[in-house]
């Protein structure tokens, strides 16, 4: 995939992008509260049996929370709850506000393992080069986020935040924003109306045109073509991380439909290692172990898709003694899966026998009711790709079988003749939903993030045509030297007669676009 050019940064992607996959958003605006209702309708019937949690069980798997507040028992909707903050700002809603300060001190952790991110805030804030941007933000909202959030308002910007997912937000985190005045509109276990009357808030406000849109899965970038298609019109530029969100606005390029930039930032270097690649080699075995106690030692595990994400998994999952298979489309990763040792599989070859079955492919119903049906009892089956879609969930909810919900995030789904599948965060992202991100990863992630809403809000009128973008391999680059330092990490430099004879610049950028780390 060709990558923006260094000189202006402006050369477009092209616009043929894989179009395979056509996911919908979680549920479209308009249908969401009949489908909610619905479900929640099913939830509360005789096949859904809850069982009861001691104190310590709810404080040990409250999902990348320690301090008990982001457990789902509290049932009045934060939507009924009047709240202020200590200077009577009322803008947002979250879950509870007086646990502000559990989430500032998880804040300022978060700051302690960001270097990159904070090293941009310490250089470009006497700048402002945000100056004059209002952003709409849907991304999960832990204190990595929140470490964001401070960092864009420190750089100038005025911004109103929404989570991306209905499951990840740190209740405290949420709450510290709500506190340091900033509006924003999430909890953790929003109903899916919930979710689209969040980022509704977001981008509906008194007084408010947002500029630009800082979107993890596409769902505020929909929200506003399709219910706010006037105000959409006004935005400078799009700045995307998920793959699903990419997968959207290619499509919408595709189609014409995308009247504004869009800086992809999920295939950026930086991001597609780090993120991708190494923070899911670490978050996949912490999910697995808050919320089945497991040991990974001999068990078969089956990974759907082998990219970065895929990779990740299998790593960490070999390193740990399991047997691994790998199921792929594409046989560019099908041949890395057998040079790095895994049998590449049909699900179906192998579904009898795994113990553990992840997703990772950005795709739709990779796991169906069939599957399940096949699989052994006891099985775990989680998500660890963006979207919501990769597991047939929907497709559990029938009369004949029972749900049985054992801990936060953590359901048994038992079949007639008894069998039951742990089923993890109802098929969401299970990293964000079940555990914690490594903050250093986030911080790359952060700054390319920063970097990219920059270089769109500041770039001159022409640059960008209505399309999508690349970050550009020079802003790579600086977002990967803030973080060297940490490491001690010294970077040798080229001679003149070196640079000459590679025919580069001394600053870099080091590799041409069709490099592949």
């Amino acid at each position: 995939m060709a990558e923006a050019g260094d000189g202006n940064f402006s050369n477009s992607q092209p616009k043929c992008s894989p179009t395979a996959i056509t996911d919908a958003p979680i549920t479209d605006p308009g249908s969401s509260i009949k489908e909610s209702k619905s479900a929640a309708a099913l939830k509360k019937s005789s096949r859904y049996r809850s069982r009861s949690l001691s104190a310590s069980s709810t404080d040990s798997y409250s999902s990348a929370s320690y301090t008990g507040s982001s457990s789902d028992e509290d049932d009045v909707s934060p939507r009924e709850k009047l709240q202020k903050n200590s200077k009577e700002f009322s803008d947002f809603c979250v879950k509870n506000i007086s646990q502000h300060a559990f989430g500032r001190r998880e804040i300022e952790i978060a700051e302690q393992e960001m270097p990159g991110i904070m090293a941009l805030r310490r250089r470009a804030g006497d700048d402002k080069p945000l100056k004059s941007a209002k952003i709409v933000g849907c991304t999960h909202i832990n204190a990595q986020t929140a470490v964001l959030v401070e960092t864009l308002v420190e750089l100038g910007a005025q911004v109103r935040w929404a989570a991306c997912n209905i499951y990840s937000t740190q209740n405290e985190v949420a709450a510290a924003l709500a506190e340091a005045g900033y509006p924003v509109f999430a909890w953790r276990g929003e109903t899916e109306e919930d979710f689209w009357w969040c980022i509704d808030k977001c981008v509906n406000a008194e007084g408010w045109q947002p500029n630009m849109i800082l979107d993890d899965g596409g769902d505020a970038t929909h929200l506003m073509l399709k219910k706010y298609p006037a105000m959409f019109k006004m935005i400078k530029g799009i700045v995307e991380e998920s793959v699903t969100g990419v997968h959207r606005l290619y499509q919408l390029s595709k189609a014409g439909k995308l009247s504004v930039p869009a800086m992809n930032v999920n295939d950026s270097v930086t991001k597609t290692k780090f993120d991708n690649l190494y923070s899911c080699r670490e978050s996949i075995i912490d999910s697995l172990k808050r919320t089945t106690d497991m040991m990974f030692g001999g068990k078969q595990v089956v990974l759907c898709g082998y990219g970065e994400v895929g990779k990740g998994c299998c790593q960490a999952l070999k390193g740990l003694g399991c047997v691994v298979y790998v199921t792929e489309i594409d046989p560019i990763c099908a041949i890395q899966a057998c040079m790095d040792g895994f049998r590449v599989v049909k699900l179906n070859e192998v579904v009898r026998n795994v113990d553990i079955v992840v997703t990772a492919t950005g795709n739709k119903n990779v796991v169906t009711r069939e599957h399940m049906d096949k699989m052994k009892s006891g099985c775990v089956i989680c998500n660890m790709g963006h979207s919501n879609t990769e597991i047939d969930v929907n497709s559990l909810r029938t009369p004949d079988l029972t749900w049985e919900k054992v801990r936060s995030q953590v359901d048994h789904v038992i079949w007639p003749d008894g069998k039951r599948i742990v089923l993890l965060a109802e098929g969401r992202l299970v990293n964000l939903s079940c555990s914690s991100l490594p903050s250093f990863v986030v911080s790359i992630t952060a700054a390319t993030q920063a970097l990219a809403l920059i270089e769109l809000f500041n770039a001159p009128h022409g640059r960008y045509k209505s399309d999508v973008y690349l970050l550009p391999k020079k802003m790579d680059e600086y977002v990967a030297s803030l973080h060297l330092p940490t490491f001690d990490a010294h970077l040798t430099e080229l001679s003149d007669e070196q640079a000459k004879y590679m025919g580069l610049n001394k600053a870099g950028p080091f590799k041409p676009n069709y490099y592949r780390y």
